[in-house]
């Protein structure tokens, strides 16, 4: 059967912090203005996001700077995002690079993500799969369902890694328990095929089927491509196994 596979996560992702929208903006810009580096990344926030004040990314960017200087990995990370995007600032991926690391030091997820996105990708420094896998594994080892998708692949694919189906099936559950759409994907075709795992019809068209929904139309062609394969009864059990999992918010699942 033909290998199947999605790509990479392709979209990096903002650290929005949690503060009150109804703050006092004065109040706020008057302690930013002051060297408070938290009003610096929380203000930041709102010119980003365009809450409570006009949007405005190079606002946003003016203050991030201001935090992350101060140490703030929050606003390390969204100016990162910021300089790979050319968002409010020139595209600058050496700039990116220098945030990211400076945030991924200080533990934050997202930052160990984007950071291994930018290996992955070759994007401002040589691509390096190894290190792409290692700042992934540091990300997923937190939750980040994202990474785990992504190492999951380089598991399944061996990039960066040794191939390690098993360890591919373990990321990808922990990823498709999170709602990831590729992972619940991944994990059908890899029951389907019996890859880490007893193969399992059931089993692989639910999962396609849960990762298919509201996806595209290659999405659902990969999922009735499993179903050819059922009898009806494995259907029928497929598709109750589908329901109950969303029941369950995909998870317990697996």
């Amino acid at each position: 059967m033909k290998k199947r596979i999605l790509k990479l996560f392709v979209v990096f992702v903002f650290l929005f912090g949690n503060i009150a929208w109804s703050v006092d903006i004065k109040e706020l810009q008057k302690s930013a203005a002051q060297g408070n580096a938290v009003a610096q990344f929380n203000l930041g926030l709102m010119y980003a996001d365009g809450r409570g004040v006009p949007q405005d990314y190079a606002e946003a960017a003016k203050l991030y700077k201001l935090a992350a200087a101060q140490g703030v990995a929050g606003a390390q990370t969204n100016l990162g995002l910021m300089y790979a995007d050319g968002q409010g600032v020139p595209q600058d991926y050496a700039e990116a690079l220098r945030l990211y690391r400076l945030a991924a030091a200080q533990g934050v997820a997202v930052a160990q993500f984007n950071l291994g996105f930018m290996y992955y990708n070759g994007r401002g420094v040589p691509q390096d799969y190894a290190e792409a896998a290692k700042l992934y594994r540091l990300a997923a080892a937190q939750g980040d369902a994202g990474a785990q998708f992504n190492l999951g692949l380089m598991y399944a694919h061996g990039q960066g890694v040794p191939q390690d189906y098993a360890e591919a099936l373990r990321l990808y559950r922990l990823a498709a328990a999170q709602g990831v759409a590729g992972a619940q994907l991944n994990l059908g075709f890899m029951y389907d095929l019996g890859q880490g795992v007893p193969q399992d019809y059931a089993k692989a068209y639910m999962w396609a089927n849960l990762g298919a929904v509201g996806g595209s139309s290659d999405k659902i062609k990969l999922r009735d491509g499993v179903a050819k394969l059922m009898t009806s009864e494995q259907l029928a059990e497929g598709q109750k196994m589908a329901r109950d999992c969303l029941a369950k918010n995909f998870k317990g699942c697996d």
